[in-house]
């Protein structure tokens, strides 16, 4: 399911990306509540992106990077003497 999940944020991505610059409206001189129509659809799609991120962050952050729970390549978990910080006094012989 997540290489499905990093898939179909791959599309979404991809796609708001493509429509953020209204190209196809490049050249329309069509005017709506004193605006021209490319600006408010800049303003709708960049509305339309905070909220597909807000979903992004609320369910799926981090699919594609961080590795799955009982992913048996994640990384291991840091010993007991990584874990307490630097060492001091250099290298020992």
């Amino acid at each position: 399911m997540p290489r499905n999940e990093t898939g179909i944020w791959l599309a979404i991505a991809i796609v708001l990306a493509a429509l953020a610059v209204p190209w196809f409206l490049w050249g329309s001189s069509a005017v709506v509540a004193g605006l021209p129509v490319w600006l408010w659809w800049h303003v709708g799609w960049m509305g339309l992106a905070s909220v597909v991120f807000w979903v992004f962050a609320q369910r799926a952050w981090g699919v594609g990077i961080e590795p799955a729970v009982g992913d048996s390549s994640a990384a291991p978990e840091p010993s007991a003497d990584r874990a307490r910080g630097p060492r001091s006094g250099g290298d020992s012989p």
